[in-house]
């Protein structure tokens, strides 16, 4: 396989998709979000020296960087970037498919000097530091392993604009809701199950399912009961076997689960509460808008649904590690919150654009990379697409230049006169 003409063929591409996503942006700005969007493909990370050095620029990579800081902080760019992404991907948004809302954080361990440093919880090693809260979308469909990023967006609880941490998750589900015109179900774990993020969802007609705490209430039989309460009540006529990889290793639940239906406090529209036992101790409660009734199908296919949340969960760490967004170095704010949508529009790029033969041929290159490796291959393919597009660039680099404007032939629709 010709990796050097591939790699000429891949950069080809991404300067026509960033030629897309920098419509109507000047000149320079265009320039920028294509190197952008190509350095964090091809370095996998956002810090700007590494990605500099991807360019082949003819001048020192001090100046590279100095120039890619200057673009960082052009006001507007991230929203104007995260607009357009937006736009491609609800294209491929349907009547059913699942928009995965995930909040996570940026943990800035040792920063100092970055602006509006906020106090966050860092999920992985159970404890509150300094960084940034960010709001993730991607759309999945169930019993499909494709994703679609579609938001990627950076905030600050001490940013003088911030309203609350519903309102930044508001603000994001409105902006996909308008983008995809209402279709799609919001998948949402524990914390999604708040009184300010329910009631303001149903008024906006909004379909869900939810991860429920159990100390929440509920209504049922027309009593206010706590969630956990109404689980000891519910039937779980139905079983299924699930095999989830957990650290590497095939790990076999079996499922119990079943329903009720139940109205939110405050709210007169029916929800279904989906109960399943199996996974742990404590059952796990959803809370859906969706209609349910004695089925199987119907039941399965949400629980299915949940457990697509998971797999999705596993792809948005990758992207967070393997980016180095937690070692992202720029001070400003602005150019922080300009970073998110480049990050989503470069994974955007790795997990949509790329036709099944060219994910085929990355997937060879990046075998050749992980071979080397002594802790073996990811798991979920999208981590193997994302490096083998690494390892070819990086074997085989070069410049990436914006791409010749089509020129169109106007045809006549008469024939020449004998």
């Amino acid at each position: 396989m010709d990796y050097s003409k591939m790699a000429r063929k891949l950069r080809e591409k991404i300067a026509r998709f960033s030629g897309e996503l920098s419509k109507g942006l000047p000149k320079t700005a265009a320039r920028f979000v294509q190197e952008m969007v190509y350095g964090i493909q091809a370095s996998q990370s956002v810090v700007l020296t590494k990605v500099g050095r991807t360019l082949e620029e003819p001048v020192s990579i001090k100046k590279v960087e100095e120039r890619l800081s200057r673009q960082l902080l052009r006001k507007g760019l991230g929203t104007k970037i995260q607009k357009k992404l937006l736009t491609m991907g609800a294209a491929l948004v349907g009547k059913d498919t699942l928009l995965i809302l995930d909040p996570s954080d940026i943990r800035k361990k040792y920063a100092k000097k970055m602006q509006y440093l906020a106090t966050v919880h860092d999920g992985s090693e159970h404890e509150l530091g300094n960084g940034y809260w960010t709001c993730n979308v991607v759309a999945a469909e169930v019993g499909d392993s494709k994703i679609v990023p579609l938001v990627g967006r950076l905030y600050s609880a001490d940013a003088p604009e911030f309203v609350s941490e519903n309102h930044e998750i508001l603000t994001v589900m409105d902006m996909v809701a308008v983008a995809v015109k209402k279709r799609g179900i919001w998948v949402i774990d524990r914390g999604g199950d708040r009184k300010n993020l329910i009631h303001p969802m149903l008024q906006r007609g909004y379909r869900f399912l939810i991860r429920l705490i159990g100390n929440r209430d509920l209504i049922w039989s027309n009593k206010a009961m706590l969630v956990e309460e109404i689980v000891k009540d519910t039937p779980l006529p139905y079983a299924e076997t699930v095999v989830k990889m957990d650290d590497g290793k095939e790990k076999v639940y079996h499922l119990e689960f079943g329903y009720r239906n139940v109205q939110f406090p405050g709210r007169k529209e029916t929800l279904g509460l989906v109960v399943v036992r199996g996974f742990g101790v404590e059952p796990m409660m959803l809370l859906t808008t969706e209609p349910l009734r004695r089925s199987r199908k119907v039941l399965w296919r949400l629980v299915r649904a949940y457990l697509r949340r998971w797999a999705i969960e596993e792809t948005l760490r990758y992207v967070k590690q393997s980016y180095e967004l937690e070692d992202v170095r720029v001070l400003n704010y602005r150019s922080l919150q300009n970073i998110m949508p480049l990050v989503c529009a470069a994974a955007y790029f790795a997990a949509v654009l790329l036709d099944p033969e060219s994910k085929l041929k990355v997937i060879a290159g990046y075998v050749l990379k992980a071979a080397k490796r002594l802790f073996g291959i990811p798991d979920f393919h999208y981590y193997s697409i994302a490096d083998g597009l690494t390892s070819i660039f990086m074997r085989h680099p070069g410049r990436i230049v914006r791409p010749l404007p089509q020129v169109t032939v106007q045809r006549s629709l008469f024939p020449s006169s004998p």
